[in-house]
């Protein structure tokens, strides 16, 4: 599976509002409702937001990767947001976050969530990769960003 497969026009948000780090979860969360029902987002959200209680996910360089595993998922889903104006998360280095990579999963599918985890934060360690998609301002464009930098990662 790979990163770029889960996103889309309607969970990719290039320009994305919000004054908090549970308004920025609740705005890519939201994005999921086109795949799931009501009940389904509200558990995904509640799932996420007990995982950032227990340790922030905002893991530097102005970057964060909201999680979480939900018994009522049947597969992986994902959604990702540049904040027009960083947001304090409470991340490792103490910096505010800009790039938010939302990734949810079935509680059974543990192997699963973890590779991509995985896969998620290492291309986002890249500076280079971080600064073309704080450049761009289009979710086509940030999509492709995402399949590019999959496919380079492939080859080495």
């Amino acid at each position: 599976m790979k990163i770029s497969d889960l996103l889309d026009s309607t969970n990719v948000i290039p320009d994305l509002a919000a004054r908090s780090k549970e308004e920025a979860i609740t705005s890519l969360v939201t994005t999921l409702s086109a795949r799931l029902d009501d009940e389904t987002v509200a558990a995904v959200k509640k799932a996420v937001m007990e995982r950032e209680s227990i340790m922030s996910t905002g893991v530097g360089k102005g970057l964060a990767i909201p999680h979480g595993k939900c018994r009522s998922l049947t597969k992986t889903y994902a959604a990702f947001g540049k904040l027009q104006e960083p947001v304090e998360y409470n991340a490792i280095d103490g910096e505010p976050v800009t790039i938010l990579f939302l990734l949810v999963g079935p509680e059974s599918q543990n192997s699963v969530h973890i590779k991509m985890l995985s896969r998620i934060s290492r291309l986002l360690n890249s500076s280079a990769f971080r600064e073309k998609l704080l450049e761009s301002d289009d979710a086509r464009n940030i999509i492709e960003l995402f399949q590019a930098e999959e496919e380079h990662f492939v080859r080495i």
